[in-house]
């Protein structure tokens, strides 16, 4: 018995090992973009007499040198004051105010210089509109496929679930056609409407509904609750996982989405985040600093997304997977 409980132990104790190296792997790219967008890009070095750039620099540098450079010259800075040298210290100083502006340069250029609080606004609000649209349309939707019985329910839903075989480029040109048609081009309309329902979605919350018990539908029905209250009261309450789960993947996808957005529009000033760094892109070919700010600022409402969710995220998971 004994045998048995250390042996279940070693395995936790591997497992739980080897889940951390690939957590660690996973999030190393993520690191890289937080870490080069804080890297100094311009700083005199002393000892080489010359101007310096770590942001692309061989090999490269596993932290943003502007931290260990910066209490360095503090440092100096007091040992000077000590000294009673407080022109050798005021140097020092002014050297520490140039590594915080080297370090926040590319954050500030970008909302400074660039529309990047607009994008970031754009994309807020319209991942927002969608991700709400999708929770109430594919929730209603899970329930009555999973709760109403009439005549071509199974048929509904698997005509419903086979469109998920179509791939999304097929699409593009008769979504095109009719956006156009309609006269949306060139406004956040365009990105908003044709996302205001996923199949995905409506298959996830029809899975996760059968886990509600019938007995509470019917007795909400005995207290005289009608179908908008007994879905409003009773089922949303209990679904919340499930829902908490779709609407991060839909947050991810709408945020992160970029061909669609960027045939639909080409004025600047209603970009989304993603188009707006592809259109920083290509105007500064060489400034990773730049780009690698942009990017880490495009990744922090997911990690913040992911964060305040994640407990709603796992049950959803794993609780969504309910036979028939």
């Amino acid at each position: 018995m004994k045998s048995s409980t250390g042996l279940k132990r070693i395995n936790k104790t591997i497992a739980y090992f080897l889940l951390t190296i690939f957590a660690i792997v996973s999030l190393l790219p993520l690191y890289w973009v937080f870490s080069t967008s804080l890297q100094l890009s311009s700083y005199q070095d002393e000892e080489l007499e010359r101007q310096v750039s770590y942001v692309d620099s061989n090999p490269p540098k596993m932290y943003p040198m502007g931290i260990p450079e910066y209490f360095e010259h503090w440092k100096k800075a007091r040992d000077a004051e000590a000294n009673g040298d407080m022109e050798q210290a005021q140097y020092h100083r002014d050297i520490m105010s140039s590594i915080i502006d080297n370090t926040f340069e590319g954050f500030e250029t970008l909302f400074n210089k660039n529309n990047m609080g607009l994008w970031f606004f754009n994309s807020i609000y319209i991942a927002v509109i969608v991700t709400l649209g999708i929770l109430l349309f594919d929730s209603m939707a899970g329930y009555v496929l999973a709760k109403k019985r009439f005549p071509g329910r199974n048929l509904i839903f698997w005509i419903i679930i086979s469109t998920m075989m179509i791939p999304g480029q097929v699409t593009l040109v008769p979504m095109f056609i009719k956006v156009r048609d309609l006269g949306l081009m060139d406004t956040h309309w365009a990105l908003i409407l044709p996302d205001l329902s996923m199949v995905f979605g409506v298959f996830l919350m029809r899975q996760f509904m059968y886990s509600i018990p019938d007995e509470l539908l019917d007795a909400a029905k005995i207290d005289g609750a009608g179908e908008w209250r007994t879905f409003w009261k009773i089922v949303v309450p209990l679904a919340k996982p499930g829902m908490a789960a779709l609407g991060i993947f839909t947050f991810m996808n709408v945020w992160n989405s970029f061909l669609w957005p960027i045939i639909v529009l080409s004025e600047a000033d209603l970009y989304t985040l993603p188009v707006g760094l592809k259109s920083l892109q290509d105007a500064n070919l060489v400034s990773f600093k730049l780009l690698m700010s942009g990017a880490a600022i495009a990744a922090i409402p997911m990690i913040i997304v992911f964060i305040l969710f994640q407990r709603h995220f796992v049950k959803g998971l794993t609780l969504g997977g309910v036979k028939e």
